[in-house]
């Protein structure tokens, strides 16, 4: 093998070398490189370069992720057994610190989030009643976040949030919760139901009233009415016909008197004389 061959072979094997070495880190992941097995150095996103065998990189990605906590079986303070699933959002906090605790204080800090969420459930919801169970969601949520937050602390972990996905009794307490609940419905809608027929009843009977006060009024005023006409036609008669009133009643007295050719005699001086000769267009002489 000549030398020019050698130094070929040579330079071959740097290249290979040195592209084996080669480590990129995307945005969404920090590394861990460690060199004969001890930690050596925090690795950004960006290009890097390791010694192939005796360096070793680790990247964790710091996203925020979800897991499932897996469907169980929990019983609840009322003996009831319950079908069980919440999630878990979390994300492995970027700093150095945070990074190393999650590869070197926890073994697969995912499998472990898992398990603790699934104990956490059990001990919270055993408490608990199945109906405030589910009328109570938040609060579970909130118990749960702050257990697992507390203990993940020292796995360089963020729990982000927890939701419960599902709490469900089993089938049988499942249809007597649905009666008893549309019972509850049925009686709130037929309160509702008489409270707005008593209120149209009360709006039906306000408005009798109002026009049988409008009838008490008008006929009030049509008798105040026929009143006052009445008084008008007896103050004008009063005034304009009294006179002739009175030789009316003179006149049919006479000619009551007058029946049958029956003959009066009638002093001079009597007021019937005059009105005889007012009759006839005469006036008496005095």
């Amino acid at each position: 093998m000549t030398n020019i061959e050698l130094m070929f072979l040579i330079g071959g094997i740097l290249i290979f070398f040195f592209l084996i070495g080669i480590r990129i880190i995307r945005p969404m992941d920090r590394g861990l490189i460690e060199r004969l097995g001890k930690y050596n150095r925090f690795a950004q996103p960006g290009f890097h370069w390791i010694i192939p065998i005796i360096d070793r990189m680790f990247q964790v990605n710091i996203t925020e992720r979800m897991i499932d906590a897996l469907p169980q079986e929990i019983i609840t303070n009322d003996n009831l057994n319950a079908k069980v699933d919440a999630q878990v959002y979390f994300k492995v906090k970027a700093d150095e610190e945070n990074v190393k605790k999650s590869i070197y204080n926890v073994n697969d800090y995912q499998y472990q989030i898992v398990n603790l969420a699934r104990t956490t459930l059990r001990n919270i919801i055993g408490t608990l009643t199945l109906r405030s169970a589910n009328s109570e969601r938040n609060k579970i949520n909130g118990a749960l976040h702050e257990i697992l937050r507390e203990e993940t602390m020292q796995w360089g972990l963020e729990i982000v949030r927890t939701e419960l996905k599902e709490i469900d009794p089993p089938r049988d307490v499942q249809e007597t919760m649905n009666k008893v609940v549309k019972a509850e419905n049925e009686k709130i809608a037929a309160i509702d139901f008489a409270t707005a027929a008593e209120t149209a009843a009360d709006g039906t009977k306000r408005s009798e009233i109002k026009k049988a006060e409008g009838i008490r009024q008008a006929r009030i005023l049509q008798a105040e009415g026929e009143a006052a006409a009445i008084k008008l036609v007896n103050e004008a008669a009063e005034k304009y016909f009294v006179g002739n009133a009175q030789v009316l009643r003179k006149l049919e007295a006479l000619e009551i008197s007058l029946k049958n050719n029956a003959k009066i005699v009638v002093p001079s001086n009597t007021e019937l004389i005059n009105v005889i000769g007012e009759m006839a267009g005469i006036v008496p002489l005095k």
